[in-house]
C-alpha cells in the first residue's frame, strides 16, 4: 500500500509539473504580444484548464493507461519508474527552457518501463492494434503517426488563418488591427488553454486508472477497509475522483507559471503581434480538441509551438529564428528515446535491489 501511495503522489507531481511546464502552450502568445500580464495569463490559464480537464471525457486516458502497452506486466514499480523518467524529463528541458512534450515524456517512460518489467519482451507493446470495442490502438497509430503529423497540420493551418487575416485585414489601420486582436486574443488564449487542459490532463488520469487496476489484479487492494472500496478498480474505468484530482493539481500547477519556455516561445522564436498570436492560438487548439475527441495523446507543445512558426513564416520567413527552432525539434526527437531508457534503467535498477 506504501508504494501506491508513492504512485500516486509521483502522478500528482508528474500533472502538477506538467501544468507549469506547459503553461506557455497556452499563454505564451498572449504574454508576449502583452495582451495580457504574466499573473492575469497564468490565472485564466489555470481556469480555463481546469475546465478543459473536466468536460472533454476520457478517451485519452483510456489510450495511456490500455492502448499502449500490455497492462498485465505493468507493476506498481513500473508505472513508478514510468513517471520518474518523465519528471526528470520535464524538469530538465524546463530548466534549459525548451519546450518539449510532456505526453511523449510520459508515454516514454511508460514503454521503457514496461519492456524492463517483462525482461526486455519487446512484443509487450502494442505498436498497432484493434481493441474489444474495436478502436484502434497503438504507439504507431496514436502516438507516432500524430508526432510526426500534428506538427505539421499546426503549421499548415496556421498559415492559412494567417494568410487569410492579411488578405482580409490589408487595407485596415494597423492600430485598429491591434485594439480588435488584443481583445480577440484574450478568447484564442482561453481556447488555447481547454484544449491544452483537454488533452494533458487525462495522461495521469490513465495513469492513476492503470496504477488502482494494477492494485485490484495483484491482490493489494483485497483487505481494504469498507470506506476506502472506492479504490478498487477491476478494468480500466476513470473514476470521476481521479478526473477531479488530476484536473485541479494540472490546474494548481499552471497557476505556478513557466516563465522560462514562456520566453522562449513568445519572445525568443518570432516577434507577435496580437493577430498572430490570435491565428496561432485558434490554429493549434482547433488541432488539440479534435486530436483529444479521437483519443489521441497528442503534444501540445509540439503544435502550438509550429502554429507559431506558422503566423511567423507568413509574416516573412526570415521572422522565425530557425536556430531556436532547430533545439525546439531536438528536444522534440530525443524526448521519446530518452524517457524510454531513463524508465527502463530505472525498472532493471529496482529488479536488481528488490524482489517483487
Amino acid at each position: 500500500m506504501t508504494l501506491f501511495l508513492i504512485v500516486i503522489i509521483a502522478v500528482l507531481a508528474f500533472e502538477f509539473i506538467n501544468g507549469f511546464h506547459d503553461t506557455a502552450n497556452s499563454i505564451a502568445t498572449v504574454v508576449s504580444t502583452k495582451v495580457l500580464t504574466p499573473r492575469q495569463a497564468v490565472m485564466m490559464a489555470a481556469t480555463v484548464d481546469l475546465a478543459g480537464a473536466l468536460i472533454m471525457g476520457t478517451s485519452v486516458a483510456m489510450t495511456i493507461g490500455a492502448g499502449l502497452v500490455d497492462v498485465s506486466v505493468i507493476t506498481m514499480p513500473a508505472v513508478l519508474c514510468a513517471l520518474l523518467g518523465a519528471i526528470f524529463w520535464n524538469l530538465f528541458t524546463w530548466w534549459l527552457g525548451l519546450p518539449s512534450s510532456s505526453s511523449h515524456a510520459l508515454i516514454g517512460g511508460l514503454c521503457g518501463a514496461a519492456v524492463a518489467s517483462a525482461h526486455c519482451d519487446w512484443s509487450v507493446l502494442h505498436w498497432s492494434d484493434v481493441d474489444a470495442a474495436g478502436n484502434i490502438i497503438g504507439i504507431w497509430p496514436k502516438v507516432i503517426m500524430p508526432m510526426l503529423i500534428a506538427p505539421c497540420i499546426g503549421f499548415g493551418v496556421a498559415v492559412i488563418v494567417m494568410s487569410i487575416l492579411y488578405i482580409v485585414l490589408k487595407r485596415v489601420r494597423p492600430r485598429f488591427i491591434n485594439m480588435i486582436f488584443g481583445k480577440l486574443q484574450i478568447v484564442s488564449a482561453a481556447w488555447m488553454g481547454f484544449s491544452h487542459g483537454s488533452n494533458d490532463a487525462q495522461k495521469g488520469m490513465g495513469i492513476v486508472t492503470l496504477a488502482l487496476c494494477t492494485a485490484t489484479t495483484s491482490g493489494l487492494f483485497d483487505d481494504l477497509p469498507s470506506w476506502l472500496s472506492f479504490l478498487r478498480t477491476p478494468e480500466m474505468k476513470v473514476h470521476t475522483w481521479v478526473i477531479l484530482l488530476c484536473g485541479i493539481t494540472m490546474a494548481a500547477g499552471t497557476a505556478m507559471g513557466g516563465w522560462r519556455i514562456i520566453k522562449t516561445m513568445g519572445h525568443k522564436m518570432v516577434k507577435l503581434q496580437p493577430i498572430n498570436g490570435f491565428a496561432a492560438e485558434t490554429s493549434a487548439a482547433c488541432v488539440i480538441v479534435a486530436a483529444t475527441h479521437f483519443g489521441v495523446p497528442l503534444s501540445t507543445t509540439h503544435v502550438i509551438s509550429t502554429s507559431i512558426m506558422g503566423v511567423g513564416a507568413v509574416k516573412r520567413f526570415s521572422a522565425v529564428k530557425w536556430g531556436i527552432v532547430g533545439r525546439i525539434v531536438w528536444a522534440w526527437v530525443l524526448t521519446l528515446p530518452i524517457t524510454c531508457l531513463v524508465g527502463f534503467g530505472l525498472m532493471r535498477l529496482a529488479h536488481a535491489l528488490f524482489t517483487f
